[in-house]
């Protein structure tokens, strides 16, 4: 009987040992499984906070601006003591606009004394009329009868387009002025070029020795196109190597602009606002694409006809918008057709254009800036 009831025990005993056996065993295997998933969580969450970080530094990158180009001139400081035309003017001066400008009783000024912007003009742009006034000497390297930069050899050239910008700073230190070349870029002929296009392109040397010339001395360089038979755009796009340069912007001759059949210079040509337009759009694109600094479009203008369709002429962020009055003669005339081409009509900015050899008499630096709106851009020829 004792071995029997030995023996049960031992069977119990081993029935016991073996269940606390399998009982330990689960629990391992719990707890490797436990293990195994906290594992498999924490490399989860590694691997998505991996990839949120790079994520954000993917949109980090993406929405990081380019920084703003560099201001590719230098404004001419105003001599020591020069002062500020709301000092130096009387109160009837800052009030109304010159009397050759006037019409009957219609005497007040549109906008404040000294502003370059037209009634309810604006600038969204960084451009260089924000701030300052241009002042350009106009012209081809290789003709005297052209303008004054075809008169004198680059330095001297320089040198008298400094002292001549100068003058402006000291009239109105509150807009330093910047000087500017004018460059004839495609000249209008009167007969045919080997594309039947009636105009001569500037060799690109010359070209590449304005555009060095400027930038050694802190000056702009503006290209002026005479189009001859050819379009706008098309002609920008001629020179468009040279205004992806920081400091090169554009002008446009449209009395030179003529349609197939007619000879530039016995007839008075004509360009369609639309024309400019174009060009206005495709140098936005081009300051986006390259980072490059904002642009100015000036347009010549001295007769009704030669521009059309003006509404359409319209600044851009990337591009300011300048109407020039290009006409020669008494001074009289002259301001009231200032009046009447850009001070009415124009969208942005106006410019007025002096000749040296032709103007009765010609105007000084604080007569033209008294003029309303104040000339952003004033060239010499």
């Amino acid at each position: 009987m004792k071995k029997l009831i030995l023996l049960a025990f031992a069977m119990l005993l081993t029935l016991f040992l073996g269940a606390c056996s399998d009982s330990s065993t689960g629990d391992g295997q719990n707890k490797e499984k436990e293990n195994a998933a906290a594992q498999d969580g924490t490399t989860e969450k590694v691997n998505e906070q991996e990839e949120t970080k790079a994520s954000e530094e993917e949109k980090e990158v993406e929405n990081k601006e380019e920084p703003e180009p560099e201001e590719p001139f230098t404004a001419l400081e105003p001599a020591e003591g020069a002062q500020s035309i709301q000092e130096s003017w009387s109160e009837e001066e800052l009030a109304n606009m010159p009397e050759a400008q006037a019409y009957g009783d219609e005497i007040e000024r549109m906008v404040p004394a000294g502003e370059t912007l037209v009634k309810d003009g604006e600038d969204l742009t960084d451009g260089p009329l924000k701030n300052h006034r241009l002042v350009a000497y106009y012209g081809h390297p290789n003709s005297s009868n052209m303008g004054i930069l075809g008169e004198m050899e680059p330095d001297a050239f320089m040198a008298k387009l400094k002292e001549q910008t100068q003058a402006y700073s000291d009239a109105d230190p509150d807009r330093p002025a910047i000087p500017m070349i004018e460059l004839i870029t495609t000249v209008a002929q009167r007969s045919p070029a080997t594309d039947g296009k009636y105009y001569h392109m500037t060799p690109s040397d010359k070209i590449d020795e304005y555009a060095k010339l400027a930038e050694e001395h802190g000056a702009l360089l503006m290209l002026d196109v005479q189009l001859g038979t050819d379009s706008v755009l098309n002609q920008v796009k001629l020179i468009e190597k040279w205004l992806k340069l920081p400091h090169v912007h554009l002008a446009i001759d449209t009395e030179f602009s003529v349609e197939e059949g007619e000879i530039p210079g016995t007839v008075l040509g004509q360009v369609n606002g639309s024309e400019v337009q174009e060009a206005v759009d495709y140098l936005t694109v081009m300051v986006e694409e390259h980072n490059l600094p904002d642009k100015i479009v000036l347009v010549h203008q001295f007769m009704d006809e030669a521009l059309t369709n003006k509404e359409a002429i319209q600044p851009t962020e990337n591009v300011e918008v300048v109407l020039n009055f290009d006409g020669w003669g008494p001074a009289s005339p002259k301001i009231s057709n200032y009046r009447r081409f850009v001070r009415n009509e124009t969208s942005q900015y106006g410019g007025f254009k002096i000749f040296y050899k032709k103007d009765e008499p010609i105007l000084t630096p604080e007569e033209v800036i008294a003029l309303d709106p104040s000339p952003a851009v004033v060239n010499y020829q």
